[in-house]
């Protein structure tokens, strides 16, 4: 039977109220000539023109869940919406890594910078030895304070960068020393007594570059209490311009350096330990000139940029309109079933009609806008926003690749795992919640019985080097080096049996 002569239970009512119509009107068949509609046709037309709509109705909410094949097959609609999709994923990809190898060049322009200002402020420095760098005599401190003067002061002879001081109305700025301590104190450990007010205070002097004296001879009136002391802090600003992006045809940053180094006398210990940080501040360079094919570059770029920002909206539009369109069907599925069946559409049911993919593909293409937006204010050095439109373009990245999924899901070995993934998922949610809870109780724990008694050093500083290994490594001799050949005649045992004799019979011949 073809569904057109198919009753489906929905429409029972109907035609029961038809029937019982036509029996209540038997009595009237005499009172009406032969050529007249009787009083039932149009009802009885009103209940075929309900059925079409509801064939319609249904036949409307099928199209809508079909995938795009089976679009195509039924109304010949192209799948504009899957090719716009995959094209947006390439060029998004794109983007992303052009993007990326710009970011990684400013992480690394900040990275050198900070292991170039530990070198040239702090005395002594090593690689690696920030964990452990630390002094322990009155002298040393005010040794060490006196080094980052000078080197200060002397900035423009010993750096190999190009390192300026900062200038404010024509005038350098100054190094900040500031000395934080407790207001007053007496402390004497030998009779286990001690006073202390623990009122912090904090004594500052600044120090001017081009004049750098020594600390105790240039300022006698600053003292360090080392009995009461917190910590001093040095301040200073520098300005760098990362040149390295001219090579690849972007516009230099100017950077701004913020250095402090912490003198820590936290613990009052006997140990003082010293670090060195800096906090950075990327500005548009004032004025700039630059030759060659740099300006035709960023052109292409700021175009390309565009091109993502149409492409997004355009998949915005197409996947606000399904949404918009799944929620207008649920309006009249739910009209209907309030209407012909008198009940109420499930939550489950109401929820099939909002596709959740198409929210992250929306979620995902208002993400990307902006932080194409913000790529193109970065390359035309309006904004020097790198780690907000990193985030922007990387989660809106993140989100185009796994809304791929869902079109994954439309073949069918790929949509049995999907099924059984989503089917899972409130469960595996579950377990990581339980999962979290010991492993949190486990932390807690062994941060308390065995974090005070555990450096991490062993990570930081890797393996130690046992008496064999350090007995090896004297030895340079590499593989290719030809000294662990052997004789092709004698093997290395027989080599050393017949030298060990030898030497036997010369210690017997000089004995005799």
């Amino acid at each position: 039977m073809s569904k057109a002569g198919q009753v489906s239970t929905r429409e029972l009512p109907c035609i029961i109220q038809q029937g019982s119509d036509m029996e209540d009107s038997t009595d009237l068949y005499d009172s009406y000539e032969t050529n007249d509609s009787p009083p039932w046709a149009d009802h009885q037309h009103q209940c075929l023109e309900d059925q079409n709509k509801v064939e319609c109705l249904r036949r409307k909410i099928k199209y809508y869940f079909m995938n795009p094949c089976e679009k195509y097959h039924a109304r010949g609609r192209k799948p504009w919406k899957l090719a716009l999709q995959i094209i947006k994923i390439a060029i998004i990809t794109i983007q992303l890594v052009s993007f990326g190898l710009s970011n990684q060049m400013v992480v690394t322009f900040k990275e050198e910078n900070l292991m170039t200002f530990k070198h040239l402020f702090l005395k002594d420095y090593v690689d690696g030895s920030m964990d452990t760098y630390a002094v322990y005599r009155q002298d040393d401190v005010y040794d060490y304070i006196d080094y980052i003067i000078e080197k200060y002061g002397h900035l423009h002879n010993i750096t190999v960068g190009n390192h300026e001081y900062e200038k404010k109305d024509a005038m350098f700025t100054p190094m900040s020393l500031c000395q934080d301590f407790y207001q007053n104190g007496t402390i004497y450990p030998s009779d286990e007594t001690f006073e202390i007010d623990a009122q912090v205070v904090t004594e500052c002097l600044e120090i001017y570059p081009m004049y750098n004296p020594k600390l105790r001879e240039g300022y006698p009136h600053f003292e360090l209490y080392f009995k009461r002391m917190i910590s001093v802090t040095i301040t200073f600003v520098l300005k760098a311009i990362n040149l390295q992006t001219v090579r690849h045809r972007e516009l230099p940053d100017c950077y701004d350096f913020t250095v402090i180094i912490t003198f820590d006398n936290q613990a009052h210990s006997g140990r003082i330990k010293i670090n060195l940080e800096n906090d950075v501040d990327i500005n548009e360079c004032r004025d700039w000139k630059v030759t060659g094919a740099y300006a035709r570059n960023v052109n292409l770029t700021v175009l390309f940029d565009c091109l993502i920002i149409i492409t997004c909206i355009t998949s915005f539009a197409l996947c606000t309109r399904s949404v918009i369109k799944g929620i207008q069907l649920q309006f009249e599925y739910t009209l209907y079933c309030r209407r012909n069946c008198g009940k109420e559409v499930p939550l489950s049911d109401k929820v099939e009609f909002l596709n959740g993919w198409y929210f992250l593909i929306i979620i995902s293409d208002m993400l990307t806008i902006i932080g194409s937006i913000l790529k193109i204010e970065i390359q035309t050095k309006v904004l020097t926003s790198y780690d907000i439109c990193s985030i922007f373009l990387g989660i809106g990245t993140m989100f185009v690749w796994i809304g791929v999924i869902r079109y994954m899901g439309y073949f069918r070995k790929y949509n049995i795992l999907i099924l059984t993934l989503r089917a899972a998922f409130p469960n595996v949610i579950r377990f990581i919640c339980c999962a979290a809870i010991i492993y949190i109780s486990y932390c807690f724990c062994g941060w308390i019985v065995l974090g005070p008694y555990h450096e991490k050093q062993q990570q930081q500083s890797g393996l130690p080097t046992s008496e064999l290994q350090k007995f090896l490594s004297v030895c340079q001799d590499l593989p290719n080096s030809g000294l662990y050949r052997l004789d092709e005649k004698k093997g290395c045992f027989l080599d050393c049996f017949i030298n060990r004799f030898r030497r036997h019979e010369e210690s017997l011949t000089s004995e005799a």
